[in-house]
């Protein structure tokens, strides 16, 4: 009977802390559609596109005002929607914004969860010294400046659909350095080469980019679907590849002696982290749930893990005459599973609320309809994503692939991944289209530049080309929706 009675409390406590919950999801699912009023014609409009415009502008100019890209759009979405809350408001629609931004920021929770745990993933890596380790052999392998040019090209092209193309760049542009040493011509076009390979290989992936993995998480291409743009992808990546190939010092440097040894846990921290790249994928193709839930779960296996490690550590820091195994065990904490999230791209992160918060209140206002009207049933679907790739190379992709998906336009499968391919690869026209681009030119300030790069966009948007057509001719039957 007390068993009994305990199991009654215990119920009725569960349906007492899920009553708020419950009642939420109620009145949200009565809840009408928010009505909106047009305000592309108004001062609250014409005020906020100023605003977002100069907002972006310090982002775009962050290279030389050090101001970082995430304060100014914070502020500019705090302004945006709060002319917007105002005016509902004093118009007696008090709710119908509320609303709206909590829709946004439901769809900036997921991603920015989901991009936390990847980063958590990357800095777990780093911190054990797998990156380290993988650039020390390529130092030490002794391979000619145009080998060395292909190889970091094609891993820079493999590992960035699992790691983000800006940690991926920045890790072979590490190796250029250490190899080409004062040659700032072959560091100045491996630099472009990694480039353009790192955002080619994001962009068949759907955890290679921020862009690709937002289609993914809205539902509108399946996990699998994505892998259809390898061929295009590749093709963007080797054509201005075998263009530059010829213009690579054909030098070979000595070779370096530095050996890294990866740290405890190193190669176990990797199998989880595509442990957790299965869970994601399986909880929404099988369990039809938010690819998140996924991440998060994954989450807990590195959290384990490094419990694991920390009351382990101790036993193998113990060990007598073990020096070689005893220098791989790194700091006196083995691993605390808090640091790599606090090493995460916070800036990053924020800046993507911001942009979010923006380009949602400007679709909120109506302008992202008048835009699709435009572009997508004026100009066509294929002129429109061709011309959204080559914006994408002045205005971050993240913006761009954002109002795309806000404008949600009539699309078959094929203009998807269109889009998808062209905001992922466009960003490779201009060294300051990508955050690789804008990364490596503060790594390897002096050697690689804007107008290094600038050099070989011709070579570049060849590539562009002739992946966008190469993507139309093999994948038709997702056009014609066969």
């Amino acid at each position: 009977m007390r068993i009994q009675n305990l199991a009654h409390q215990l119920i009725s406590t569960l349906l007492l802390l899920a009553l708020p919950g419950i009642a939420m999801a109620a009145e949200m699912a009565t809840e009408a559609t928010p009505e909106r009023l047009d305000l592309t014609n108004h001062w609250v409009g014409f005020v906020s596109i100023v605003i977002f415009v100069v907002a972006y502008f310090f982002v775009m100019a962050e290279e030389f005002t050090h101001l970082r890209k995430s304060k100014p759009v914070i502020l500019g979405a705090g302004l945006i929607w709060g002319l917007i809350g105002w005016f509902y408001a004093t118009n007696g629609l008090p709710h119908e914004a509320e609303h709206a931004v909590r829709h946004n920021l439901l769809e900036y929770a997921e991603l920015m969860l989901f991009l936390l745990v990847a980063m958590t993933y990357i800095n777990a890596m780093e911190e054990r010294r797998v990156f380290d380790a993988l650039r020390a052999w390529l130092v030490r392998s002794g391979f000619g400046f145009r080998a060395l040019f292909w190889i970091t090209g094609i891993l820079a092209f493999f590992i960035s659909p699992v790691a983000d193309n800006l940690t991926t760049a920045l890790l072979m542009c590490a190796v250029v350095l250490a190899v080409g040493g004062d040659n700032s011509r072959f560091v100045s076009i491996a630099c472009v080469n990694i480039v353009v390979a790192a955002n080619a290989g994001g962009a068949f992936s759907p955890f290679g980019d921020i862009t690709t993995l937002m289609v993914w998480q809205k539902g509108i291409v399946e996990f699998w679907t994505f892998f259809a743009l390898f061929v295009p992808s590749a093709v963007n990546f080797l054509v201005p590849a075998a263009i530059m190939h010829f213009a690579v010092p054909n030098v070979k440097p000595d070779a370096s002696g530095e050996h890294v040894e990866m740290q405890r846990g190193a190669k176990r921290i990797i199998i989880l982290f595509l442990a957790t790249i299965t869970t994601a994928v399986s909880f929404h193709n099988f369990l039809h749930l938010p690819p998140v839930i996924g991440m998060l779960t994954g989450l807990s296996y590195l959290q384990l893990f490094g419990y694991f490690l920390k009351k382990t550590h101790a036993k193998h820091q113990d060990q007598p005459d073990d020096v070689e195994h005893d220098s791989q065990m790194g700091s006196p904490v083995a691993f605390d599973v808090f640091s790599p999230v606090a090493k995460a791209e916070w800036d990053t992160l924020f800046f993507f609320y911001g942009v979010v918060l923006c380009v949602g209140g400007l679709g909120f206002l109506g302008y992202l309809s008048l835009a699709s009207e435009m572009m997508y049933t004026g100009w066509g679907a294929t002129n429109a994503n061709i011309a959204v790739g080559v914006l994408s190379a002045i205005v971050d992709n993240i913006p761009v692939m954002f109002a795309v998906l806000t404008m949600n336009p009539d699309m078959s499968t094929g203009q998807w991944l269109l889009v998808t391919l062209t905001a992922g690869v466009g960003g490779s026209l201009l060294s300051v289209g990508s955050a690789a681009g804008v990364a490596l030119m503060g790594q390897a300030r002096g050697k690689y530049t804007f107008f290094g790069h600038l050099k070989w966009t011709p070579a570049i948007a060849a590539g562009y080309v002739a992946s966008i057509y190469v993507h139309m001719w093999i994948n038709e039957s997702y056009f014609t929706g066969m």
